[in-house]
């Protein structure tokens, strides 16, 4: 049981248990020498954040600089090693404290979960027929990305894995005393293995090789826990209205970029997303195999006890006859279900290798219902067949597929492609230097035109035949694997219309998009823009409105169920426009898109391309469900998952039911209050949008007189950060450039946000906030309070400040200054790091006035408690950090090498103690 007085005393139990059983693998592998040096400088670090004085920071300095390699490596990977054991020591401790709440007999649902969204619709009165509207309505997709993968190895992960769950064990209320001291010897080989273990890829990761990282989540986690969130729904909508029949809808699913996203990266080929398909299919089979044997040896009732469907005992007769050979056959004649799960295998295990295997997965799910319709007759009532459900959920959820997998690429390369397409056959010289106009007139004359234009493959350049390629590869994979295959290709860097009308002209020759004679038309895939700059978000609705008043486009959307996708992007809006201001003008597109598209009476999807980082829009999942704009939600969430968040989120089976439960359970109340009578969701206040406004307006402005205006800004950035050293962090495929230029806007956010986390600025999830506010609140004291009743009732202002408290909270300039002298020209250092100090303060201060808080983060005491406990040990890797950057810079050949290694290192730690990449 967890102590409501000390909520966080068993935490802090496993932390201490864990970091002295490190600190015994530190004396084993280096002696008392190495023991002592590591807490040496961890009490002095510690001491500095609680009184910090001259004498003691000389003295750290001092101790860093005199550390040499060897046994400097060894002091890195004990601080870098002590975060992996706190990060698993907090999930076991979330883990336990969800736990504590489902042992409850008071009645008492846990905040944020199915029940308690389910409790709360009963409190409200709603009706059973308004709720199952609610349910209908229901949508969240999940799309993992690859960029940046985890930055912990396999390997690693699996270690803390097993880790964590001999901590959940160990909090068994039954175990002997020989039970436990086996989990106590188990707990340290596995952190010795830990210690022992090379946490840095020596290599950088081919695109198979994420695609196998995303696919072990499905494997170890997500096929089960799925099934588990509708599974959560179904029961407690039972338990609240016992008696009504629900139909529970399969609102979650996953899907993937990993294997499929070209824009910038080089090695994702068609070849490369064909794979990708074949992988993904190959672990649904798998997955599928495992449950029907499973099925097979509880499946053993026989007509002689029970009475089976005469449809079931025909079907297998005229399976057996179709795909069995006698010696496959199950020998018993009456167990019909082994019979029957004996064919499936058959034809399961012969998918994509003959006619005798199930085409599609919708033959499988046939199977299943036919046996769960037979069986259920000989259940007693109200018993559940529950394994036979979870199979037949995970069918319907995953098919063959696993996760429908979206096409990225950039409007340039589609534009590139069409301009030579169009050359070639005669109709426009120089298709790129139309204007918007003519390009429209072009294409949609194009599309009118039934017949294909493309002539033979090498009438065009070797990048245009690549992308003829990629869209023939997609025709092939709704052939092969399902039109649920691939559904979405995603245009980056739309800024105008002409950007989706060429995806569909290059459709249109691969024959997913088709206009037959008699003018029938037939799509094959949707078309969905990516609106990533400031610019681009407020030509948005323009762009949309042009497409939708199109016939052909608005044909084209008929097809696709009336439905489009629009993809926002978090990263780039921020990089370009500074955090506040690229969040109001997705919050601002959002509505202006929905209301527009409603006049043509077309349904949305967006699509959040969220990073794991607060610099990228990241945070947690409920709370960015919730920020949206109420309305947009009926129309279905769709979220991007990072690389960075897959293992916090994913590796635990508990955890990953958790995160996905809050994410449902946010999504059923937001939809509820859209849904209630008593709610009429008219829009936002006209004083709440017009304060956003002149916020946004004067946090741009600082935003760019710094990151664009400053001439030596881009020097600053690149001496103070280990950018150039991320380079060789091994933690992804792409590169970390456009183009490989080095060009402020070629560069990807990702290297753009982790550079500032790992130097403790964190400057891109907050720089230029505080001014925009403070701005604001100057001009009355008015208007702090209407800030303050912002923050209080609506969802979206309070998400974004409370992010920025988180981004002020991680953020820590006493340890950024020793960054600050990498920068070679002092006065330029000291300029722009006074600058961002006083934006710093400006931020805080005004963020608490609008909280009314005391401290940062007081609203979430177990965050701001996690950052408290993980500040003075990552200190010390900052401080051996910038060190070794300094050494490293300054020198060539043997010794460089080395130092990058450790350098590295340093990283992955500071990443780990911050648990946050880019």
């Amino acid at each position: 049981m967890i102590d409501t007085k000390d909520p966080n005393g068993r935490l802090r139990e496993d932390v201490k248990k864990l970091g002295n059983i490190l600190g015994q693998v530190l004396i084993h592998h280096g002696g008392e020498e190495l023991f002592n040096e590591v807490e040496q400088i961890r009490e002095i670090t510690k001491g500095l954040r609680e009184d910090f004085n001259d004498a003691d920071y000389k003295k750290l300095k001092e101790k860093i600089s005199k550390l040499e390699s060897p046994y400097r490596q060894d002091v890195i990977r004990a601080f870098a090693t002590y975060f992996h054991l706190i990060n698993i020591a907090e999930q076991n401790h979330r883990i336990r404290r969800s736990r504590e709440y489902r042992m409850k007999e008071d009645g008492q649902a846990q905040p944020i979960s199915i029940e308690s969204a389910v409790q709360t619709l009963k409190e409200d009165d709603h009706s059973p027929e308004v709720i199952q509207q609610i349910i209908d309505d229901l949508s969240i997709e999940l799309i993992m990305t690859a960029h940046p993968t985890e930055a912990a190895k396999r390997t690693v992960l699996e270690i803390q894995k097993r880790i964590s769950y001999i901590l959940q064990k160990l909090d068994t209320r039954i175990l002997t005393k020989k039970e436990k001291d086996n989990l106590e010897e188990s707990l340290v080989n596995e952190v010795t293995a830990l210690w022992q273990t090379d946490e840095l890829r020596h290599k950088k990761p081919t695109v198979i090789d994420e695609v196998k990282n995303g696919l072990y989540y499905f494997d170890q986690t997500l096929f089960k826990v799925l099934p588990a969130i509708h599974r959560e729904l179904e029961e407690q909508l039972a338990d609240y209205y016992p008696g009504h029949q629900w139909r529970v809808p399969n609102f979650l699913h996953f899907g993937s970029w990993i294997g499929g996203d070209r824009d910038g990266n080089p090695f994702v080929t068609p070849e490369v997303t064909w794979e990708t398909l074949k992988l993904q299919r190959g672990l649904a089979l798998k997955k599928y195999d495992e449950s029907l044997v499973d099925l097979m040896r509880r499946f053993s009732q026989s007509t002689a006890r029970v009475s089976i469907d005469e449809d079931l005992i025909q079907s297998v007769e005229e399976g057996e006859k179709a795909y069995m050979k006698k010696a496959d056959m199950w020998p018993i004649q009456s167990e019909i279900y082994r019979r029957k799960f004996a064919i499936m295998l058959k034809r399961l295990r012969q998918v994509g290798k003959s006619k005798a295997g199930y085409e599609e997965a919708e033959e499988l799910m046939d199977d299943l219902l036919q046996i769960k319709e037979s069986a259920q007759k000989h259940q007693q009532e109200g018993q559940q067949l529950k394994k036979l459900a979870k199979l037949i959920r995970q069918v319907e959820l995953f098919g063959f597929h696993v996760a429908t997998l979206d096409v990225r690429n950039h409007s340039g390369e589609h534009e590139t492609a069409v301009a030579e397409m169009l050359q070639v056959v005669g109709i426009s010289k120089d298709y790129q230097s139309l204007s918007e106009d003519e390009k429209l007139k072009v294409l949609q004359d194009v599309l009118k035109d039934p017949r294909p234009l493309m002539l033979l493959n090498e009438d065009y350049s070797e990048e245009t035949r690549d992308i003829f390629e990629v869209f023939r590869m997609i025709k092939r994979a709704h052939d092969e694997f399902g039109s649920r295959s691939i559904e979405v290709y995603l245009v980056s860097m739309t800024q105008s219309p002409s950007d989706l009308l060429e995806v569909l002209v290059l459709a249109k020759e691969a024959g997913i998009y088709r206009l037959h004679a008699d003018g029938r038309v037939e799509s094959g895939l949707h078309v969905a823009p990516l609106l990533e700059t400031v610019d681009d978000l407020i030509a948005g609705p323009e762009i949309m409105k042009t497409l939708f008043k199109m016939d052909i486009y608005r044909n084209h959307i008929h097809e696709r169920g009336d439905h489009q996708e629009i993809m926002l992007g978090y990263s780039d809006g921020s990089k370009d426009g500074g955090t506040l201001t690229a969040n109001w003008k997705l919050f601002k597109a959002q509505q202006e898109i929905h209301d527009m598209a409603r006049e043509f009476n077309i349904g949305l999807k967006f699509f959040h391309g969220r990073g794991g980082s607060l610099g990228r829009g990241g945070g947690p999942l409920n709370r960015s469900i919730v920020s949206q704009p109420a309305e947009t939600l009926l129309d279905g969430v769709k979220i991007t998952e990072q690389g960075e968040v897959l293992s916090s989120r994913y590796l635990l089976g508990d955890i990953a039911f958790r995160n996905l439960e809050q994410a449902a359970a946010a999504l059923i109340s937001s939809s509820s209050k859209v849904h209630s009578e008593s709610v009429k969701v008219t829009g936002l206040k006209k004083e709440w949008e017009e304060a956003m406004e002149e916020i946004s307006e004067h946090a741009l402005k600082k935003y760019q007189s710094l990151v664009f205006g400053d001439k030596d800004f881009l020097t600053y950035f690149k001496q103070t950060t280990p950018l150039n050293e991320l380079r060789e962090l091994n933690i992804g495929s792409r590169p970390m450039s456009r183009k490989n230029s080095e060009k402020f806007e070629d560069l990807r956010a990702i290297p753009w946000v982790f550079a500032w986390t790992q130097c403790r600025q964190n400057l891109p999830a907050w720089y230029a906030a505080g001014t925009g506010l403070q701005a604001f609140v100057s001009k009355s004291e008015e208007n702090l309070k209407v800030l303050q009743e912002m923050y209080e009732i609506w969802p979206f202002f309070e998400s974004t400040i409370n992010n920025l408290q988180m981004a002020l909270m991680k953020a820590d300039l006493q340890t950024a200054e020793e960054y600050v002298a990498l920068v070679q020209d002092k006065s330029i250092g000291e300029r722009i790091f006074s600058d961002i100090k006083e934006e710093f303060e400006r931020s805080r201060d005004v963020l608490l006035k609008i909280s009314q808080s005391e401290e940062l983060l007081d609203h979430t005491p177990n965050i701001q408690a996690s950052v408290h406990r993980r500040n003075p040990y990552v200190d010390p890797l900052s401080y051996l950090q910038v060190d070794l950057i300094k050494k490293m810079r300054a020198s060539e050949g043997e010794k460089s090498d080395e130092l990058l290694t450790e350098v590295l290192l340093t990283i992955s730690g500071v990443a780990a103690g911050l648990v946050n990449t880019g």
